[in-house]
């Protein structure tokens, strides 16, 4: 697809993953954002993953989650063997990850960071997570994407 090219598509090229991308038409500011992006897809929504920049002890970590549960912060610290998690600041997030908020890619961020991805992807031969822009997700296995990131799986997803 012309024009559909970011850094995270750019990696999995790069890198030869297997991977499709999806482009969708959901307003960012919608409420039920994500059970609407999964809706758009076609896909039910524990298969769409959302990346949230957090900051555990001090450090950058992102957590990929699915779209339609919340973080459990506790969990995500004792996952990467912190005491302490909080949502990261957004222009903190946006300058580490080189995306801006809504379009953040666990792939192709402008700084490696560490990252948690919830044990429940495994449950899918594959999942979709944002291509590193608004409106357009990726689809790939979620071993590629656990490989790519160095991420580790843990249960860090609550409700």
């Amino acid at each position: 697809m012309a024009g559909q090219g970011t850094p995270a598509t750019a990696l999995l090229t790069r890198r030869k993953i297997a991977y499709t991308t999806h482009p969708y038409d959901v307003s960012p500011d919608a409420p039920n954002y994500g059970a609407l992006v999964a809706d758009a897809l076609g896909v039910p929504p524990g298969q769409v993953f959302k990346s949230l920049v957090t900051e555990v002890d001090g450090g950058l970590t992102v957590a990929v989650v699915p779209v339609t549960g919340e973080l459990d912060l506790k969990a995500l610290a004792a996952a990467v063997g912190g005491k302490r998690a909080a949502l990261a600041d957004r222009v903190a997030a946006e300058r580490a990850t080189g995306y801006v908020r809504g379009g953040i890619s666990p792939l192709g961020q402008r700084k490696r960071l560490q990252t948690v991805v919830d044990a429940s992807a495994s449950a899918y031969p594959a999942v979709y997570v944002s291509a590193g822009r608004r409106g357009l997700q990726l689809r790939l296995a979620p071993a590629d994407l656990v490989a790519l990131t160095g991420a580790v799986t843990a249960p860090i997803a609550a409700g």
